[in-house]
């Protein structure tokens, strides 16, 4: 794919670089999809390992994907790992995106062979990318994949130091800007408390702070979320924070025909999933994102919890959350006892899809923002199983604010504790059966409809990306200055 002369009439050129991990790049990749749609020129930067999977997902478009090398011999990681999906430890993501700037300079030197930049979206992990911007004049938004409430309450806790004042890790702290919200130590992970002080905590020290100083000095932020879904947030953000943040989400296509029609040959859990829904038979989705590090005994006690609950289920496993080596559980006896109602699928699935399917009633999620945006659009209620980073914060919000989910009950009730087969078994039952699952169930499929319409032509997100669109190309004379003077 390379710049046609048609493209260079068009209303701007933007520049995507999203990080080298599925649930940071498939909603840029959308993204990319909204702006050609609206005739702007688009090209993505990658590394050589992930380019086959952007130029799937851009196949027949006029985008122009470009390969930067991923930095060699970076102590800890290994040769050959270019995205934190395959890092043998999510401990290494922190040397993993430090590493990144060392892809600075063929960055540049790429952008110099480019026809004249409008503006880039690069993800917030990409902190350096903001002085490439600067030095060639255009702006950088800058894209995390989190959620405007999970954004405001975290910034919120830090600026104001409110975990300081806890004694204990257990301690209700009023989140006093947002009084109805309790928090705990542990909704946070020990880099954002300041808890470790070895060099794992310094490296997250310095990429954090590196990140947040550029994502404030950047021109804006691009959210996967519409403003209907977290008004308050959105206007607290954008009126006592910033930079502006603009919700132009979801970023990812609501199918309003069959969800699967684009599969092609159908892998064995769609045609599994399909004789559910002949049947008549309620499923629910089991699945941890790619980050997740499960024990051994926490699947044993998951598996134990779906067996007993008599539902039927769905379950991805990831390579990296199942080790035949370290593992209690037999996942061969595991299905031949429940192969009549349950699947286990250990390669990658369109979650997009699955949630989609009619079948599918309810999700076990660890509630990652883009697990959270999906099943909320898909009007599927969640089970809430955060783990970490920002999951604590967006389970509350599903729980609490939105109400479209319910909690596993963990075992000494932190928001990331140990959950025993009986008490998984016990909130599997209420979601799927129970008075409050239906509750979730019919407050997530209004989201859904909301979704819908913010998507649709005129509506919240449709419009706010025409004006960010509109504002950046009518503007691209100036800019420079704009960003001079910003900086």
């Amino acid at each position: 794919m390379g710049y046609s002369s048609e493209q260079e009439h068009n209303d701007g050129h933007v520049v995507l670089f999203p990080f080298m991990s599925k649930g940071h790049t498939i909603p840029l990749l959308h993204l990319a999809h909204l702006f050609l749609a609206r005739r702007l020129c688009v090209t993505v930067f990658t590394t050589p390992a992930n380019r086959s999977f952007i130029d799937q997902y851009l196949a027949d478009t006029s985008a122009t994907v470009i390969s930067l090398p991923f930095p060699q011999n970076i102590p800890e990681i290994p040769a050959g790992i270019e995205s934190t999906d395959k890092l043998p430890s999510i401990d290494l993501f922190y040397p993993f995106a430090l590493a990144t700037i060392h892809m600075q300079f063929d960055f540049e030197r790429s952008l110099t062979t480019l026809p004249r930049v409008t503006f880039m979206v690069s993800d917030g992990f990409f902190w350096w990318t903001l002085d490439s911007a600067a030095k060639f004049g255009f702006p950088r938004f800058v894209f995390y994949g989190f959620g405007n409430y999970a954004l405001s309450v975290s910034s919120f806790v830090s600026q104001n130091r409110l975990l300081h004042g806890a004694e204990s890790d257990d301690e209700l702290i009023t989140v006093t800007r947002f009084p109805w919200i309790k928090i705990t130590k542990k909704y946070f992970d020990d880099a954002f408390r300041g808890a470790d002080h070895n060099r794992q905590a310094s490296q997250a020290s310095e990429f954090h702070v590196m990140s947040v100083v550029a994502a404030a000095r950047s021109h804006g932020m691009i959210v996967n979320s519409f403003y209907e879904l977290e008004p308050m947030f959105t206007d607290y953000w954008n009126t006592e924070c910033g930079p502006r943040a603009w919700c132009v989400g979801p970023l990812f296509h609501l199918a309003q025909d069959e969800p699967h029609d684009d599969l092609g040959d159908k892998p064995t859990w769609v045609d599994w999933l399909d004789k559910k829904l002949e049947e008549g038979s309620k499923v629910l989705y089991v699945a941890f994102g790619s980050q997740a590090a499960l024990s051994a005994e926490q699947i044993q006690e998951i598996a134990l919890g779906l067996e007993n609950s008599m539902v039927n289920f769905l379950w991805v496993i990831r390579s990296k959350q199942y080790s035949s080596d370290t593992a209690t559980l037999d996942i061969k006896a595991f299905e031949e006892r429940v192969k009549r109602r349950g699947m286990v699928v250990k390669e990658w699935v369109d979650q997009k899809w699955i949630l989609m399917h009619e079948s599918v009633q309810g999700f076990v999620s660890h509630c990652g923002w883009n697990s959270v945006m999906e099943s909320i659009c898909a009007g599927v209620p969640i089970l809430a199983w955060p783990m970490m980073a920002d999951q604590p914060i967006n389970a509350k919000f599903v729980v609490e604010e939105v109400k479209v989910g319910l909690r596993v009950e963990t075992c000494d009730g932190s928001p990331k504790g140990f959950v025993k087969s009986e008490g998984l078994e016990k909130m599997v039952k209420e979601l799927m059966e129970g008075e409050k699952g239906e509750k979730a169930r019919r407050e997530a499929k209004k989201l859904a409809e909301v979704a819908r319409k913010a998507v649709s032509e005129g509506g919240s997100s449709w419009s706010t990306l025409q004006l960010l669109i509109d504002e950046t190309t009518c503007n691209k004379n100036t800019r420079f200055q704009t960003i001079s003077r910003e900086g």
